[in-house]
Order: C-alpha cells, then sequence, then structure tokens
C-alpha cells in the first residue's frame, strides 16, 4: 500500500470504540468516538500555511487531509457533559513508495505540532511513530474490510523505557443508505 491509497481508503465518517489502559494511572478508559476524515488540496490555504513553517516544498505533499472527532468517554472530568473534541491536518511527505514522514497540527499523545515518520508493512498495516516531549508514540492501523478498521497505540516514556498506555480502537464507516 501507498501512503495516497491509505487515505483514499480512510476518508469519510467513522464510528470508533476504543478502549485504552492507562498504566501510569491504574484505569481503564471505554471511548466511543465520531471521526470525520476528509481530503484536502495541496494547495489548500491551511496546508500551505503549515508547509511553510515547516520549510517543506508543496511538491513533496501527498494527499493531505483533515481528521475532526468527537469523543464521549466513561473517564470524564468532573463535568460529565464535557466532550472532548478537535481537529487537525495531516500531511503525508512520502520519502519512499512504502514510507516516510507525516506533519501533524496536532499530535496523539501531546495537543503540539508533531512530525512523524510512517511506514507500511507488507499486508498494508500502516505504522507510524511520534517522538514528542514527554513521550513516544507508535499507531498501527489496518483494514479488516473495507468498511472496517482498526487502530492500536503503545504510549511510552520519552526514553522509551516504560509504558505509559496502551489502546485498542474497532472504527466502522458509517455508510449512506
Amino acid at each position: 500500500m501507498i501512503i495516497d491509497q491509505f487515505v483514499a481508503r480512510s476518508v469519510g465518517h467513522w464510528r470508533s470504540m476504543r478502549s485504552a489502559h492507562s498504566l501510569a494511572f491504574r484505569q481503564f478508559e471505554d471511548v466511543l468516538s465520531d471521526i470525520h476524515i476528509e481530503p484536502l488540496a495541496a494547495s489548500d490555504a491551511e496546508v500551505g500555511k503549515y508547509i511553510e513553517t515547516e520549510s517543506i516544498d508543496s511538491a513533496q505533499v501527498v494527499a493531505p487531509f483533515r481528521m475532526t472527532w468527537e469523543a464521549d468517554s466513561d473517564w470524564e472530568p468532573e463535568d460529565t457533559s464535557a466532550v472532548s473534541k478537535g481537529s487537525c491536518i495531516l500531511i503525508p511527505i512520502p520519502k519512499t513508495p512504502s514510507g516516510g514522514k507525516l506533519l501533524r497540527s496536532v499530535g496523539y499523545a501531546e495537543a503540539n505540532p508533531a512530525v512523524s515518520t510512517y511506514h507500511f508493512l507488507n499486508d498494508g498495516t500502516f505504522i507510524l511513530h511520534t517522538t514528542y516531549g514527554q513521550s513516544v508514540a507508535e499507531e498501527r492501523i489496518w483494514f479488516v474490510s473495507e468498511h472496517v478498521r482498526c487502530r492500536s497505540s503503545v504510549l511510552r516514556t520519552s526514553e522509551g523505557s516504560g509504558v505509559l498506555q496502551t489502546s485498542f480502537a474497532s472504527e466502522v464507516r458509517r455508510v449512506s443508505s
């Protein structure tokens, strides 16, 4: 698989059910999310602004996209009406047909811009590595069928010596009738 195929397969509205185990807090968390993934043009103003800050030539950009989410967790703060939601732009920069880097306007583990590296396994599994200030994340996404995909993550300490959190999600694409 190559990045533009992966993004094309990911576009749509997904319902996600994620279970996370926070080893640091000795807590299990169940999260239901609505995730919307939409393609962006390489010429999109937000994409252009972001690649300019990273000194990336627009000719290197392949299949940028926006991901928006809204999540409901069973491990909420004291305000039970609070919902976690957000949006980020993701910009793939392939280096080879099976790998490259991914610019993220908002990271997975820390809410800061991040530069990740990615590659595909022979079976099409997408592997994403991101080093943040306080942690390192590895995410894996694979398709079970056209409308079902799975995602797992492991969040480690920045030294890589301890596991902070693990998670697994199954995601089903919402299909209009």
